[in-house]
C-alpha cells in the first residue's frame, strides 16, 4: 500500500494495478485517488469503466490500444471481472505489449495468486492487497479522522462505537458522518452521544443476544429479539444469523481448544482480529457440546417453520428461552 501512495504521490504510474482483498472500503477509496491522479475531473474521453464476469477482453485490449485524447494517460478501469480467479490469457498475453500511456487499474475481491496473469501484474506494475483492519488499526483510523475535524472522544467510548458498528469500514465511515453532524459544535463525543445517533448492526444484536443467552439474561435476550422484528427483520433471518453466531462460535471453540492463537482463529475464520477476540471471550461460555446442539436446534427450527409445524416468531423465542434459562 505505501508504494501505491508513494506513485500516486509522486505521479509516476505502473502501467497496470491490481487493488484485492476484503476491505472493500479501502479498495473503493484507493481506485477513486488513483483514477483522480490519472485523469482530470470531468475528463470522460480518456476513461472507461467494464464491470461483471461477462466482460470481453477484446474490448479491453481495442481500447488499451487507442491513444489517449489530448491527454498524457487513458485510464481504465476493471471491476469484479473473475479474470483472476479463472485464465484470461488474451489479456495476459497483451499485458507485456499494452502502450504506457494507457494505464488499466483492476479491482477484485477474491484472486488466484498462482495464477499467470496476477504474476504478470506484480512484474509489470503493482498488486496491492488490503485486508481487513485489525482492532488498533482501525482504532488509529477513527481518531484520526475524528483528529481532523477537531473532535475527541474516550477509550470507553470508541469501544462502545465499534460495538455497535462493527468492523466494516464503509458502516463505520457512515456511522462516523453521522456522529460528526450531531456533535458538530461540541469537541468531546460521549458514550450517550454514540447511543443517541448510531445505529446499532443486526449483527451486533445477534452478539448481544447470545451473551444474554450465555449470562441467563432471558428477558434482554427477549427484548433484543423483539427489538429486531421491530426494525422489520424476519423471524427466519433472525434464526439463520443466530445459527450462524453459534456455528463460528463452536469453530472459534475447537480452535482455542487446540491452541490457537486470536491471529490465527480471525485468518482461519475470515474475521478481523477485532471481531475474532469477541468470539474468543463468548466461546468461552459455552461448552462445545452446547455449541454443537445449539447449531442442530436452530436448523432443526428453520425446518419446522418451513415446513408449517411451527410459527417462525414462536420458534425463535422457544431458542432463546430454553438456552436462556
Amino acid at each position: 500500500m505505501k508504494m501505491l501512495q508513494e506513485d500516486i504521490r509522486n505521479g509516476s504510474f505502473k502501467k497496470v494495478y491490481l487493488l484485492f482483498g476484503d476491505e472493500a472500503y479501502l479498495r473503493t477509496q484507493y481506485k477513486n485517488r488513483l483514477k483522480e491522479a490519472l485523469v482530470s475531473s470531468g475528463d470522460t474521453m480518456n476513461q472507461a469503466l467494464f464491470q461483471g464476469k461477462n466482460i470481453n477482453p477484446r474490448e479491453i485490449i481495442d481500447l488499451a490500444e487507442t491513444l489517449p485524447f489530448f491527454a498524457d494517460r487513458r485510464y481504465i478501469g476493471v471491476e469484479d471481472s473473475g479474470f483472476f480467479e479463472n485464465k484470461c490469457e488474451e489479456l495476459a498475453a497483451y499485458l507485456p505489449e499494452m502502450p504506457e500511456s494507457t494505464c488499466l487499474v483492476f479491482t477484485e475481491t477474491k484472486v488466484d495468486r498462482r495464477g499467470r496473469l496476477f504474476k504478470l501484474v506484480k512484474d509489470l506494475g503493482r498488486a496491492v492487497e488490503f485486508k481487513t483492519l485489525d482492532e488498533k488499526s482501525l482504532k488509529r483510523w477513527i481518531l484520526t479522522r475524528l483528529g481532523k475535524e477537531g473532535k475527541r472522544l474516550t477509550e470507553q467510548t470508541l469501544n462502545l462505537f465499534l460495538e455497535k458498528t462493527g468492523s466494516d469500514m464503509e458502516n463505520i465511515s457512515r456511522e462516523l458522518e453521522k456522529l460528526l453532524s450531531y456533535c458538530l459544535n461540541r469537541d468531546i463525543i460521549s458514550s450517550q452521544d454514540v447511543e443517541d445517533i448510531c445505529t446499532t448492526q443486526t449483527t451486533s444484536k445477534i452478539f448481544d443476544m447470545i451473551n444474554a443467552i450465555a449470562e441467563r439474561r432471558q428477558k434482554q435476550a427477549l427484548e433484543l429479539y423483539y427489538d429486531l422484528l421491530a426494525l422489520k427483520e424476519s423471524p427466519l433471518r433472525i434464526l439463520a444469523l443466530l445459527a450462524r453466531q453459534f456455528n463460528q462460535l463452536l469453530a472459534v471453540r475447537n480452535m482455542m481448544g487446540l491452541g490457537h492463537s486470536q491471529n490465527a482463529i480471525a485468518e482461519r475464520l475470515s474475521l478481523s482480529p477485532f471481531i475474532a477476540g469477541k468470539c474468543m471471550k463468548q466461546a468461552r461460555r459455552f461448552t462445545s457440546e452446547i455449541l454443537s446442539q445449539a447449531v442442530r436446534e436452530c436448523v432443526q427450527a428453520e425446518e419446522d417453520v418451513k415446513t408449517g409445524r411451527i410459527n417462525d416468531l414462536l420458534s425463535v423465542e422457544l431458542l432463546l428461552v430454553k438456552y436462556s434459562s
